[in-house]
């Protein structure tokens, strides 16, 4: 046991000392046990308390929760951009800045801040058992919320910056029209009228993968690419190819196969998220978008 607790001390002698202070962020068990207990409330306590319990009206705390998520990230959005990408970066392969220039400390701060959010967007997963939609909980809704901000924290911890900060920035990019979208949705029948770019939110998803799996992939083809974290850019390109793969079936089966088939046909959507028609079924139908 000696032997382990070394070398787990070893371990985190290499993560970066000036995102220790922020919350969530001192030792990795905290992080770990908010998403223990969250894999545990979705699949066993909380379908249990919602059992004999009527499913919760939760339709105008989704609209505050939904627009208060797209204002949050369009910050973390600009943020990204003046503390590097639009301040200095090369967009190339850019290093983790670790000194203690105001940019360098401001990239730490969005850094943690984007991992923070993603904490916060466990509360969709925790709208659905409370509204009994226990149905909607696919797979890969919940490997994306657990395993991802997992991930991510490690990111943030050991190299909040650089190059591979670029998919957080695009990602939060991507947040901004998804949870406009849902925020509309739940707000009822009358922004349905507004809701006619929902095919186009697959489009933006698949458009993310391929952009941040070649912004990434420079570093396979840039002898002079000298990012100190190799493991994040493995990390990201697989989860960037592996997502394209499954939204692009879920475009495949939702806006082609879709309309040859008999009205009312159901697909399943790879991710879902907690808007209020856009949730109403745990299917897709007609192409209605179910991502995130």
């Amino acid at each position: 046991m000696e032997a382990i607790v070394t070398m787990y001390r070893d371990f985190m002698k290499g993560t970066d000392p000036r995102i220790a202070e922020y919350p969530l962020m001192q030792s990795p068990f905290l992080m770990m046990g908010i998403l223990l207990g969250y894999v545990y409330f979705v699949l066993s306590l909380g379908p249990w308390l919602m059992a004999n319990r009527k499913p919760l009206d939760l339709k105008k705390f989704m609209v505050v929760y939904n627009f208060f998520l797209v204002g949050l990230s369009l910050y973390i959005v600009y943020e990204f951009l003046m503390a590097g990408w639009l301040t200095g970066y090369t967009w190339r392969c850019d290093p983790v800045d670790f000194s203690q220039d105001p940019k360098a400390l401001r990239m730490v701060r969005v850094s943690w801040l984007f991992v923070f959010s993603k904490f916060i967007e466990l509360t969709d997963t925790v709208i659905f058992v409370l509204r009994k939609k226990n149905e909607q909980i696919t797979f890969l809704h919940l490997f994306h919320h657990s395993v991802l901000p997992w991930s991510w924290w490690w990111g943030a911890k050991f190299g909040p910056g650089g190059m591979g900060s670029f998919h957080a920035m695009v990602n939060s990019m991507v947040h901004v029209v998804m949870y406009s979208y849902y925020g509309l949705s739940a707000a009822g029948p009358a922004c349905q009228k507004y809701l006619w770019w929902k095919k186009h939110i697959t489009a933006v998803q698949l458009a993310q993968f391929v952009i941040v799996s070649i912004h990434i992939s420079q570093y396979y083809f840039m002898p002079s690419c000298q990012y100190q974290y190799p493991i994040f850019i493995h990390l990201i390109w697989i989860y960037g190819t592996i997502f394209f793969i499954l939204f692009s079936n879920f475009w495949y089966h939702s806006y082609t196969k879709g309309k040859r088939l008999p009205k009312g046909a159901h697909y399943p959507a790879p991710l879902q998220h907690n808007g209020s028609s856009l949730h109403e079924n745990s299917a897709v139908t007609n192409g209605k978008v179910k991502t995130n």
